[in-house]
């Protein structure tokens, strides 16, 4: 056989493989738009309720959601800046108590005590914070203040980027919840809208399958009074 000849046949797996490819590539390209179409549908589906300390509603309570701790125990900085409008939105007296969910599930995380602590010291009443210390997710906490708590209606307090996810999770589990962005003016960095694209579809497969939350437990109240 002369050198560079074409074997019969042997352009057939080639074809083949090109026709997989291409089909490859196209089902990547229609999930790709997909995951981003979803995203953005829940992203906007309740943005006009993302509002500024001054045009918050009143509500029965502020729904803090946790953000990790800093060495030595600490809210770290993110998680300051949700704990900080809380406190400002109960003092300007749009809500009469702050729920804080965080994760005390991990030894030697006491995220939820940090966080009632971190008000305590700085001048809320005992009688207005409440602890969630099983919310380990975004969609936990939501199902949990509304389940075990019986939120329906909270302010939600978290970053501006966060906020859509939150309320779309929180509206669609039955609590009427507008959202206080706690960096109101700040930039958001680029990881965060990232990992928020496809938080966001996870959160719709959540409130569709209706997951239960990990850790349902018994029924609490709020405090009275203002």
């Amino acid at each position: 056989m002369a050198p560079g000849a074409v074997v019969p046949g042997s352009m057939k797996p080639t074809r083949a493989s090109g026709i997989w490819a291409r089909r490859a590539l196209f089902l990547l390209l229609a999930g790709t738009v997909g995951l981003l179409v979803t995203s953005y549908l829940v992203r906007v589906s309740y943005e006009e309720r993302i509002v500024s300390l001054a045009q918050a509603p009143t509500a029965p309570v502020a729904l803090v959601f946790g953000a990790g701790l800093a060495p030595g125990a600490v809210p770290s900085p993110v998680l300051a800046q949700r704990l900080d409008m809380a406190m400002a939105l109960w003092r300007e007296g749009k809500v009469r108590a702050v729920l804080v969910s965080g994760d005390e599930v991990q030894p030697f995380h006491h995220e939820t005590r940090a966080m009632r602590r971190y008000l305590l010291e700085r001048g809320v009443p005992e009688s207005a914070v409440l602890g969630d210390e099983a919310g380990l997710s975004t969609y936990d906490s939501c199902l949990r203040a509304r389940g075990v708590f019986g939120a329906s209606q909270a302010l939600l307090v978290t970053q501006r980027f966060h906020l859509p996810r939150a309320l779309f999770i929180a509206n669609s589990v039955g609590i009427d919840a507008w959202g206080v962005a706690a960096d109101e003016g700040r930039s958001t960095p680029w990881r965060y809208t990232v990992r928020e694209t496809l938080s966001r579809v996870l959160a719709l497969g959540m409130v569709l399958l209706k997951v239960e939350p990990v850790y349902p437990t018994g029924r609490a109240a709020f405090p009275k009074g203002g």
